[in-house]
């Protein structure tokens, strides 16, 4: 993949630290159908930000919160290195490494720009025909529908504040 390079001429490479990210964000929400082979389409928007960060577009999707969680490559090799640099110190630490770590599988599309989520994965997030790929900023999860709803339905009004003591001023 070649560099790109910016205003400065410099090359995009150079100005940032570690792991190259997509040229684009993932964000928004798309309504897709698991098929009986448990095949899922991401949004188009979606695979060209996965082909961005990775030259052949692998990526890899591990269990999170109820959900599939989609990192792209350079970002999941920087995660799994956070994670081997952590001390083995707790049994919830312990555990949250085989939710996560034990959970992750290698993906890739196949001709048609399908993915095929693994028995494993598909129990998991309890998807069973409807799913849900959200976008979140640098990563993207993958929703069973119901599930997905019923998360949008909860009383977020105490966000703001939890966000404001946090640091982040987040107002309409």
């Amino acid at each position: 993949m070649d560099d790109k390079v910016g205003e400065s001429g410099k090359k995009w490479s150079i100005l940032t630290k570690g792991p190259r990210r997509p040229d684009m964000l993932f964000r928004g929400q798309s309504y897709r159908s698991l098929d009986a082979k448990g095949r899922l389409m991401l949004p188009p928007e979606f695979r060209d930000a996965l082909t961005a960060a990775s030259a052949d577009g692998t990526f890899v999707l591990t269990t999170y919160d109820g959900c599939l969680v989609g990192y792209p490559a350079p970002l999941w090799n920087e995660l799994e290195e956070r994670f081997g640099r952590l001390r083995n110190s707790s049994r919830k630490i312990r555990d949250f490494r085989r939710l996560v770590l034990g959970g992750a599988e290698d993906q890739s599309f196949d001709a048609q720009g399908r993915i095929r989520l693994s028995r494993a994965h598909v129990e998991y997030a309890g998807l069973e025909h409807d799913a849900v790929v959200v976008g979140q900023g640098d990563k993207f999860e993958i929703w069973d529908q119901a599930r997905f709803k019923a998360l949008l339905s909860q009383d977020f009004d105490d966000v703001a504040d939890e966000l404001a003591e946090s640091g982040i001023d987040f107002s309409f």
